[in-house]
């Protein structure tokens, strides 16, 4: 206990402190900008941490993800363009209620939402990381293929009443996923000869071009008058400004079911936060008695990745601490900080250095308070800074987009990626064919290759497939689990599609 107070005490020094909220604010922000990942700001920051105490410099490290997880909503709501690649399942409701004058609600709940899985995931780091490590570690490649082949099958059948159009357009999300190098051979695919195809597509020229060119070759189309107008328009009423009690209670359900999933996802090693948000996303939309309503402006379509999205910037110290594995590239990050500082993460790490491991835990808990005071401020912000004409937004937005697209690599290329995938996206809304399950392809494209493939070369061909399966636990468990899901989904679906032909039929209750 006088560890544990002692490290409270290291977390509430005006250094800590200090830290903490420079490294919210300037994750918010960076994050807020389309083109600088999570990640990313955590890498600008981490030579400076050399500097500093381990009770300051690896939770200022912290800090930023967390407010940069939250920033790359900002964009996705306002301009949908996600900041961050963790924010692209926020665009579509977050930008709806956005349109609909409902700006200040979606961010808020996005605030909201953001700090509970945040707070979440940290008490589920603190209280239960080596019961979720073991968990984790025994999700091997047979595990991964199953739960991402069904997430892409769920979502493409709830992808609109066309079933056909919502899977055609996760497989072409796979297809442009398998562009550049073989990840188990090294071969070239699908390069036709360019050289900038090598390495394939990167996936921020990607979102940037399905969802934010796309959506401004569609403003363009609309008449000069129309484009003379705010971009924003606030409704004006009180209440679309804010998230009542009442609603953010109807939310809990969600809020719940959506951080659980992101801490499992950021306890799994190579999945991040990105994912967890889709599945969150795919999940919502799953159990709700209006799935058909996702993409029109709906809380659930805000609070599901956005408290997923963040419980993985807790769960992703998971692995971390407990075995020293970090979970994606921002706990690799924070990995390096942590051999800066002289600590080794693993088993011996709160045996050798308690006091530093208890003051980063309380700094976890100190973060997500600011971050919803900061965060408080900067949606005050951004929404007013939204009040200008769309035809000085527009070109604004393309140019942020254009900019964004090309600081990653510093890649001419890039910027043609943007400008080819706007068009893709264009054409596609044009013809009613959902971009989501595209973007949910292309992210878990290359995460279900290597997992496929890995099962390949795990079972041979002399051993039984049967009893390969029925020899992993987790792997059963978790295929009775999706297989009931897939029988709840089939049974709603065939539910809604009966109410849509037959409106006089009373709708199922709530």
């Amino acid at each position: 206990m006088d560890t544990i107070v002692d490290g409270i005490g290291l977390a509430l020094s005006w250094q800590a402190l200090l830290a903490i909220v420079a490294g919210l604010a300037a994750g918010q922000v960076l994050g807020a900008i389309p083109g600088l990942t999570a990640s990313m700001a955590v890498a600008i920051l981490i030579p400076y941490t050399y500097y500093f105490s381990p009770w300051v410099g690896i939770p200022m490290l912290i800090a930023m993800f967390k407010g940069a997880l939250f920033g790359g909503s900002i964009s996705a709501v306002l301009l949908r363009t996600p900041g961050t690649p963790a924010a692209a399942a926020t665009v579509a409701d977050g930008h709806a209620l956005a349109m609909q004058g409902k700006g200040g609600k979606a961010l808020n709940m996005a605030l909201y939402a953001s700090v509970f899985g945040d707070t979440f995931s940290d008490i589920c780091l603190i209280f239960a990381a080596g019961a979720l490590a073991l968990i984790a570690v025994r999700f091997g490649p047979p595990e991964y293929a199953l739960l991402i082949i069904f997430s892409l099958l769920t979502l493409g059948s709830l992808s609109g009443r066309e079933v056909w159009k919502g899977l055609a357009s996760a497989l072409v999300g796979l297809l442009l996923a398998t562009v550049g190098f073989d990840p188990m051979e090294g071969t070239e695919r699908l390069t036709f000869g360019f050289l900038s195809l090598l390495d394939g597509f990167q996936l921020i020229p990607v979102l940037i071009g399905l969802l934010a060119v796309s959506e401004i070759l569609i403003q363009l189309e609309k008449p000069a008058a129309e484009l003379a107008l705010k971009a924003l328009v606030p409704s004006g009423r009180p209440e679309d400004s804010r998230v009542s009690w009442a609603e953010f209670r109807s939310q809990m359900p969600v809020l719940v079911k959506s951080s659980i999933l992101g801490t499992l996802i950021g306890a799994m090693p190579g999945l991040g936060a990105t994912v967890a948000a889709f599945l969150a996303y795919n999940e919502a939309q799953r159990a709700s008695p209006h799935p058909e309503r996702f993409g029109t402006g709906v809380l659930e379509g805000v609070s599901a990745p956005e408290s997923a999205n963040n419980a993985v910037s807790g769960a992703n110290l998971i692995p971390l601490l407990a075995f020293g594995i970090p979970g994606d590239v921002a706990a690799a990050l924070i990995l390096g900080a942590f051999m800066i500082q002289g600590i080794t993460p693993g088993p011996l790490v709160f045996r050798e250095n308690p006091v530093e491991i208890y003051a980063i835990f309380a700094s976890l808990i100190i973060a997500n308070l600011l971050n919803l005071v900061i965060g408080k401020g900067l949606i005050y912000t951004a929404v007013g800074a939204l009040k200008i004409p769309k035809r000085l937004l527009f070109p604004a937005v393309l140019v942020l987009a254009v900019a964004g697209s090309y600081a990653i690599r510093g890649s001419s290329f890039d910027v043609v990626v943007v400008v080819g995938f706007g068009i893709l996206g264009y054409v596609l809304t044009k013809l009613n064919v959902p971009l989501v399950p595209l973007i949910i392809g292309f992210i878990l494209g290359p995460i279900l290759e290597v997992a496929l493939r890995r099962t390949l070369i795990l079972v041979s061909p002399e051993d039984n497939w049967l009893m390969y399966f029925a020899s992993r636990p987790i792997f059963l468990v978790l295929f009775v689990v999706l297989a009931v899901l897939g029988g709840l989904l089939l049974r709603r679906r065939s539910e809604m599609i009966g109410i849509e032909r037959h409106p006089e039929v009373e709708r199922p209750s709530e």
